[in-house]
């Protein structure tokens, strides 16, 4: 018996591949070919100073054109105001705008939520290869957007900004790699200042490494908020001797850049504090060999779909970390609870 021909019609062989990418799109998903995109971190350390410094800009001009258009956006668990200027948003959007335009889908979350709708055509272009950075960044690496996240506060210290204590405010930008601290810009936009580190790579000049930080032990000096410097002062004392002084001071960028600068031993924080607030100055201290921690010890981490909360304090060091953290267990936690 002769085989039978068998002719497969072109048309249905189509339908069937079809039927089945349907299938298997609709069981697993559209892969995410955007968020494999690999991302230049040497480029990214480029543009976040490049951005810190355009907010800081716009800080800058706000305060010397005196329209701030102060407002009260709420109050912290304490009782505190938290304010907001046109100084904040404004540099918030200088950031993100920057961010949106230069990296296309990067996760970026901000202190402030506002964002008007904007072409992004007329936003400036960013700086991929600023001269500083060619010269102390060498090597480079290539990252998948889809770890990347970049946490900003494009102005710490707003409290202090509306009281004229200008040399407290600073403009962040933090880049995070599966949610741990990689690459710390901080601006002090009033100075000019710009401290700048990607952990591994490279940091700006002016920063020191731990090695030629010496710390004081005999004359500590722990730096905090101003808000809570007597009860922290207390603890201090108790904790490491009588000699121990205290520095009040605003804005957790300004404070992280004293212990990375070794002009304190160490910062401490006892209440809640928003992850934006730490992330630049946690990844400038790893980068230089120091250590930010919750006071129980714990790690502090920036996936950007965790809570922005921190809410077991904060302890920044260059040194001895955990020798502070076992020195203050005992009364901090008695301090910790006044505030919780």
């Amino acid at each position: 018996m002769a085989p039978a021909n068998v002719r497969l019609n072109p048309v249905g062989i189509i339908i069937v591949v079809a039927l089945g990418l349907c299938i298997f799109f609709y069981i697993f998903g559209l892969p995410q070919l955007s968020s494999d995109e690999r991302v230049s971190m040497r480029e990214l350390l480029s543009v976040s100073v490049d951005l810190a410094q355009r907010g800081g800009e716009r800080v800058r001009q706000i305060a010397k054109e005196h329209n701030l258009q102060a407002k009260e956006k709420g109050k912290t668990k304490e009782g505190a105001s938290e304010m907001l200027t046109d100084g904040d948003l404004e540099s918030h959007r200088a950031i993100v705008y920057g961010f949106s335009k230069t990296f296309p889908g990067i996760r970026v979350i901000s202190e402030e939520h506002e964002t008007k709708p904007v072409d992004l055509r007329n936003i400036p272009e960013t700086n991929k290869n600023l001269e500083e950075v060619l010269k102390y960044v060498s090597n480079d690496q290539l990252i998948p957007k889809s770890k990347i996240a970049v946490w900003i506060d494009p102005l710490d210290a707003t409290q202090e900004y509306t009281e004229g204590l200008y040399d407290y405010v600073t403009t962040m930008v933090c880049v995070v790699v599966n949610g741990e601290p990689t690459i710390g810009v901080i601006h002090k936009p009033f100075s000019g200042e710009t401290v700048w580190a990607w952990v591994d790579y490279g940091h700006s000049p002016s920063l020191k490494k731990a090695s030629e930080v010496k710390p004081d032990e005999e004359h500590r000096k722990i730096i905090v908020s101003r808000s809570h410097a007597g009860p922290v002062e207390t603890v201090a004392k108790k904790s490491f001797g009588e000699g121990t002084q205290v520095v009040p001071a605003g804005g957790a960028g300004y404070k992280t850049l004293e212990v990375i600068k070794g002009n304190v031993e160490a910062y401490v924080h006892v209440t809640l504090i928003k992850k934006w607030d730490i992330c630049a100055g946690h990844a400038i201290l790893k980068a230089v060999s120091g250590k930010m921690t919750t006071l129980q010890g714990h790690f502090i981490t920036y996936l950007p779909d965790d809570d922005p909360q921190n809410k077991n304090g904060l302890l920044a060091t260059i040194y001895n970390h955990y020798d502070y953290l076992e020195k203050l267990a005992p009364e901090m936690d008695t301090l910790t609870s006044k505030h919780s």
